[in-house]
């Protein structure tokens, strides 16, 4: 695999690929960010933006991902939620105005 390609979706191969907004509310602990981060090194994605704010105890995540399924961007969702340091993910395609809640 070259350092340009990305990993195919071998959950959705026929589906559109769309560009994610994840948003994410962590507790501000020094390895949150990490955790998150490592899920998407994982699948050999790279965040074209992100963004983190820490407000008192809490991470305000902005993270943006392309080149996912809607399907495959859920299951990140969704494994985002299941770390224990992070208490809630929205997510939204790049084309949708409303937000569709993970968690």
């Amino acid at each position: 695999m070259s350092l340009h390609e990305t990993r195919s979706d071998h959950w959705n191969g026929r589906q559109p690929t769309t560009l994610v907004h994840y948003r994410l509310v962590a507790e501000a602990e020094p390895d949150s960010l990490c955790r998150v981060l490592n899920l998407l090194a994982m699948q050999y994605l790279t965040p074209l933006s992100l963004s983190v704010v820490r407000e008192d105890d809490l991470l305000h995540v902005d993270l943006t991902v392309d080149g996912l399924s809607w399907h495959r961007a859920e299951v990140i969702g969704h494994k985002m939620l299941n770390l224990i340091c992070v208490l809630s993910v929205d997510l939204q395609a790049a084309n949708d105005e409303g937000l569709a809640a993970a968690g």
